[in-house]
């Protein structure tokens, strides 16, 4: 069995001002050799963008990239003509495939955004660039692991071009979900905020969890707690 916590603390951080990021794995100008990704999970970035700015038009390439609003509103306009504002309980994803421009803002004139975004590396490179985006209830994920993106898309989940699922859950204190990871699967789990326990590892908001050769992993929170996990070949 191996548990490995990678910490808040630990991260990668930069400050530009408008924009507040900790880089889980090396990402921009961090980079440790030691946290290049794990498995195909590439980039977990913790991202606080101040009230009317954001990310000018850019592009990406071969890569899955999902946004997870924690507080306030991301606007999202990218070149297949998608525009959107995401909230709190919205997920979206981003195949970049072949290529695609975008950009992100925060729309509020006095309220900044908090966001994670995330990077996942494709199966295979050139697909055909897509966006989509789902609204996922409080309900859903209210002490229970709701999957909210897979490869199939199977029980209402974005699509991603990966065999990786993942899951997003809010556990009241003192409540507890488990997860059963299949032989050769590892898993990560990102505390968006709160505290926890898992496999009897304790973690707070920012944390990360690496898990390799697991058979079970019990989650159990000390107080009200909000988590991304990812089930990873």
């Amino acid at each position: 069995m191996s548990l490995y916590l990678r910490s808040a603390n630990a991260r990668g951080h930069a400050n530009h001002g408008w924009l507040d990021s900790f880089h889980s794995f090396s990402f921009a100008n961090y980079y440790d050799p030691n946290f290049m990704g794990f498995g195909p999970l590439r980039v977990i970035n913790e991202d606080r963008v101040e009230a009317g700015m954001g990310f000018g038009t850019h592009g990406h390439r071969d890569m899955e990239i999902i946004s997870y609003v924690v507080s306030g509103e991301l606007e999202h306009k990218d070149s297949l003509g998608s525009g959107s504002v995401i909230r709190p309980g919205d997920v979206q994803v981003m195949s970049a495939g072949a290529g695609i421009r975008h950009s992100e803002f925060n729309p509020s004139a006095v309220a900044p955004v908090h966001f994670l975004q995330i990077w996942i590396m494709p199966e295979r490179n050139g697909v055909t660039p897509r966006y989509d985006q789902k609204t996922f209830a409080a309900e859903e994920k209210s002490n229970r692991l709701r999957l909210v993106a897979s490869r199939d898309g199977r029980d209402g989940s974005l699509k991603i071009h990966q065999d990786a699922d993942v899951y997003a859950s809010v556990i009241d204190a003192e409540r507890s979900v488990d997860i059963a990871l299949r032989p050769g699967r590892k898993a990560w789990i990102q505390v968006v905020r709160g505290a926890l326990d898992v496999n009897g590892v304790a973690m707070r908001a920012g944390d990360g969890l690496a898990a390799a050769d697991e058979t079970t992993l019990a989650i159990a929170a000390r107080e009200k707690a909000e988590i991304i996990l990812f089930d990873l070949p």
